[in-house]
């Protein structure tokens, strides 16, 4: 009930009366008491300084019987000085002892206290403090003659300013009901001209805080009301646009977080998650309630130090989360107490994969040219330094520097091979051919080196396999490097098998060796370029590392896949699959 502003008007003219009121009651009552205090202590001082009477006072206390003299002569003067025998008395005390002697008020006079006044008295000194504590106004006049000593105490116990308080207090009560009676039937009349248009402008506000922006608020006056309601219905229409615009960019915003493949988190001032796009769930492989900043981010950048930046400054850090890396860019998103901070997730796995790898690239293929132009180097100075040296051994020098640099040379048309194909400038001469004479073709190229070791070779497939669509040529290069990778791995005398078939939409070639085969930890790394199980027999066979990715560069632009086939015993087994037919593609030439 209070909420309303009827209300509020109502009390605040009701509190302003009141204050009012008692302030001018409390002035009007401390006025009058001290007006009355300060007569008293006047009153006094100017009876006792009149010489007259004072010497008067000194005469009679000199007397055997002073006391009763000295109340004889106050009686005289009781009308000067205010006795009434109810409110205002006088006391006669003996100067040492402060027992009463006489008095206008015997019964008083016998329980009558040491005040301040009084102890001041005996002392020899006049007493006129004025106590405002006390409930009382006093003053004690030591008076002395021959051997006498007494003390005239005059005391007010200030009940006729209590009586003229009171008459105060109910004049300001009446005068205050008078006024709350007139500040209500006020708060009415202004209510009409004022709470009403006010009443109208909330029902509009409650209209808009729904989303009603239609209905227009009715301007009744050109007062600051009137201005008011203009101001309202102009601020509305802002608002609807600002709001269009506003749900348009939201949407915007909604769209382009839940689709980016970056990851956001927003935390407001206090460290409280507001915004976790998908990505960032992704990425963090955690539920957004479980996005806590202080068990995910703290110990790598604090949020102290990243709510205290500047706009346009940012923190960068990098955290792993399950395999992956993940780069992270903390940033304020206000400069205002209000703001909050953002958090911007990159996933750089395949960066750092491939920048590992580009490195790795580097030291092998250094490493791979270094050893043959090292050993070019080392016969050549040989030839050349030597002027004894035979016939025989000088050819032999010379035959292992073209050995050597026919091995350089395939390096080198290796990488340019994985080049072209990395970026996609290899082109691929697509044509139809029989999968099964492919295999025969390359059977019959390696065979030649295959008695040369003593091998065992044999096949096993149907003469009408299906034929395919690919870049016959290509796809031979990569049979012809599995079948010579069994026969340079496998010892003398072994046995090599191949075999092939189709199944559905694929047909497939599989060559199995019983040679040295490849431990358990080195399969899944088989196909990384420059990549050897056993780097010294591998050099001494000619191999430079990179026949078998390029083989998997080529299957793959065929749609294919190349693996290694589990399988009981010594040897490895080679499986080779490829579609029959080849999805449209575009091929970029050389």
């Amino acid at each position: 009930m209070f909420r309303s502003l009827h209300m509020k008007l109502v009390m605040i003219l009701v509190l302003l009366i009141t204050s009012l009121m008692a302030v001018v009651g409390a002035f009007l009552m401390t006025s009058v008491t001290n007006f009355y205090i300060d007569d008293f202590y006047t009153q006094m001082n100017e009876t006792f300084s009149d010489v007259s009477f004072w010497s008067a006072l000194q005469t009679e206390a000199a007397q055997e019987d002073g006391a009763q003299r000295l109340q004889a002569l106050m009686e005289l003067y009781s009308g000067t000085l205010g006795i009434d025998s109810r409110s205002r008395n006088y006391y006669i005390l003996d100067a040492d002892s402060g027992a009463f002697l006489a008095g206008s008020d015997e019964t008083a006079g016998a329980t009558l206290e040491q005040t301040a006044n009084i102890l001041t008295a005996r002392n020899g000194s006049v007493g006129a403090e004025n106590d405002l504590a006390a409930r009382y106004m006093d003053v004690a006049i030591p008076v002395s003659g021959d051997d006498n000593h007494f003390i005239i105490y005059i005391r007010d116990d200030r009940a006729t300013v209590s009586e003229l308080n009171n008459e105060l207090l109910l004049i300001i009560l009446q005068a205050l009901l008078v006024g709350l009676l007139v500040s209500i039937l006020l708060s009415f009349l202004l209510a009409k001209t004022m709470i009403d248009p006010i009443e109208k402008l909330t029902e509009g506000a409650e209209r808009i805080a729904g989303g009603n922006f239609d209905e227009v608020l009715e301007v009744d006056s050109t007062d600051e009301i009137g201005i008011l309601t203009t101001t309202f219905n102009d601020m509305a229409s802002v608002l609807h646009d600002t709001l269009d615009a506003v749900e348009n960019e939201r949407s915007k915003l909604d769209a382009l977080f839940l689709h980016m493949t970056d990851g956001v988190l927003a935390y407001d001032g206090s460290g409280g998650l507001i915004h976790c796009n998908p990505a960032a769930v992704a990425l963090l492989d955690r539920a957004p309630e479980d996005c806590v900043y202080e068990e995910l981010f703290e110990p790598i950048c604090p949020f102290s130090r990243v709510i205290g930046m500047r706009r346009g400054d940012y923190a960068e850090a990098e955290l792993s989360v399950g395999g992956r890396s993940v780069e992270l860019y903390f940033a304020t998103f206000s400069d205002e107490e209000s703001g909050g901070v953002l958090v911007v997730l990159h996933d750089v796995t395949e960066r750092r994969k491939t920048e590992e790898r580009r490195k790795e690239f580097v030291a092998n293929v250094s490493h791979e040219l270094r050893t043959p132009l090292t050993n070019i180097r080392s016969y050549a100075e040989t030839i050349r330094d030597a002027d004894d040296i035979p016939r025989e051994m000088e050819n032999s020098f010379l035959d292992i520097i073209i050995n050597e640099a026919d091995r350089m040379t395939h390096i080198v048309q290796d990488l340019l091979t994985l080049s072209r194909l990395d970026s996609g400038r290899t082109e691929m001469v697509m044509a139809r051919f029989a999968f099964g004479d492919a295999i025969d073709a390359v059977l019959r190229s390696i065979a030649l080196e295959a008695r040369r070791h003593g091998h065992e070779l044999t096949h096993e497939y149907a003469q009408d396999l299906p034929s395919i669509v690919g870049d016959r040529g290509r796809i031979e290069q990569v049979m012809l490097n599995i079948l010579s990778n069994a026969v340079k791995y496998t010892p003398d005398g072994g046995h090599i098998r191949v075999t092939a078939g189709d199944a559905g939409d694929m047909v497939w070639m599989e060559v199995a060796d019983d040679g040295i085969g490849i431990p358990e930890k080195d399969r899944s790394r088989i196909f990384e370029r420059f990549y050897r199980v056993d780097k010294a027999r591998s050099r001494e066979s000619g191999g430079t590392g990179l026949g078998l990715s390029i083989a998997k560069e080529i299957v793959q632009r065929h749609n294919g896949t190349i693996s290694l086939v589990d399988h009981e015993g010594p040897g490895t087994t080679v499986r080779l699959e490829l579609p029959a037919v080849q999805p449209e593609r575009r091929e970029t030439p050389v």
